[in-house]
């Protein structure tokens, strides 16, 4: 129907166009326009009909959307079931529905959504709860989120209403994996499906979801069998860090750990040797990494904590030969995993 009266329209603008133009013709040889101007002037006023009230709309802010309003205010919205408004921007800046809050910003709001969530098992990484509920449904979601081991922060209504991108978060916000996690036992198969020593990451801490991302490509280029990280305080596979990972979550598992010290202590007894990064570690080319090691990356700034320091089997450092004694931690966790590929290179690995 759209578009027939869009047809509609143009034919009867065209038409009116085309009674102008003879008008035009037939008033020159008659005489009744004196000269040309005036002829002009009705072609002028021929091409107005039916488009004041666009430009009408048009300056008042409603920009082209008025045009569509005119047509069928109901399907005056975008892809994403937005309103359009001034400048294209969306009235009220927000989505119109919760799974369209969740395609846009990888969070889910809502009681229903975020149990429905949990019980279909999609991964989420942090549960939002508004401090003072706790009964009913949202009893029922805390009892998931405990059964699950996610993470449970208490935020004000304050708080959860800037986070919200619906505006109609019910007292619960949930982060949303972008992406699905992977078993520490399918790694290892994985290294041990391709016939090589196993080769993982573990991160303690990373909070810069664009720092996870370039750690799981540098593990991907080189040819790591997974990162694991931890489920307190570190960042999750966020749109953001998948996004920043290039597409090497396709190809490298990521697993998501309670405790980084505990996954050491098994990792140990699947024969793995374990070396974290420290500054005052020994120098990585005086430290021999092949067979079967896992890396151990700390946080931005405060590097490896003291209790999986203890847990590692060594630490080793990057040469460096200037009075700058740090790297950013996706940076330094590049040099390390190249280092452990050069030396596996070198052993025929």
């Amino acid at each position: 129907m759209q578009v027939k009266a869009q047809r509609d329209g143009l034919y009867m603008k065209n038409e009116c166009r085309l009674k102008a133009a003879c008008m035009y013709r037939q008033g020159m040889k008659s005489g009744i326009f004196k000269n040309r101007k005036s002829g002009e002037e009705c072609m002028k006023n021929s091409r107005n009909d039916g488009t004041d009230s666009r430009r009408e709309n048009f300056h008042k802010g409603k920009g082209y959307a008025g045009r569509r309003e005119q047509r069928n205010p109901e399907k005056s919205r975008d892809r994403y079931g937005m309103t359009a408004g001034i400048d294209g921007e969306s009235a009220g800046g927000m989505p119109e529905r919760e799974d369209d809050a969740e395609l846009l910003s990888g969070q889910l709001e809502g009681r229903h959504a975020v149990l429905e969530a949990y019980r279909a098992g999609r991964p989420i990484d942090r549960l939002y709860v508004q401090e003072g509920l706790g009964r009913g449904p949202v009893d029922t979601i805390l009892k998931e989120a405990q059964r699950h081991a996610t993470p449970v922060s208490r935020l004000t209504k304050e708080r959860l209403d800037a986070m919200s991108v619906t505006g109609r978060h019910q007292g619960i916000i949930a982060k949303a994996a972008a992406f699905a996690y992977a078993q520490v036992e399918d790694m290892l198969a994985l290294a041990e499906e391709r016939g090589e020593k196993p080769f993982l990451v573990l991160l303690d801490g990373i909070e810069d979801p664009h720092n996870l991302g370039a750690i799981i490509r540098s593990a991907c280029a080189a040819g790591a069998h997974g990162v694991i990280i931890p489920k307190h305080r570190a960042c999750g596979l966020t749109p953001t860090a998948v996004r920043a990972s290039a597409g090497a979550v396709h190809h490298v598992p990521v697993a998501k750990v309670t405790n980084i010290s505990a996954e050491i202590e098994k990792l140990r007894e699947h024969g793995l040797w374990i070396f974290c990064a420290d500054m005052d570690g020994e120098p990585m080319d005086r430290v021999s990494m092949t067979g079967a090691v896992a890396l151990v990356i700390g946080a931005e700034g405060k590097g490896v904590s003291r209790l999986v320091r203890e847990k590692c089997d060594g630490a080793v450092s990057i040469p460096m030969r200037s009075t700058l004694n740090s790297l950013n931690a996706s940076v330094a966790a590049g040099v390390l995993m190249f280092e452990v590929l050069r030396q596996k290179t070198a052993a025929g690995e």
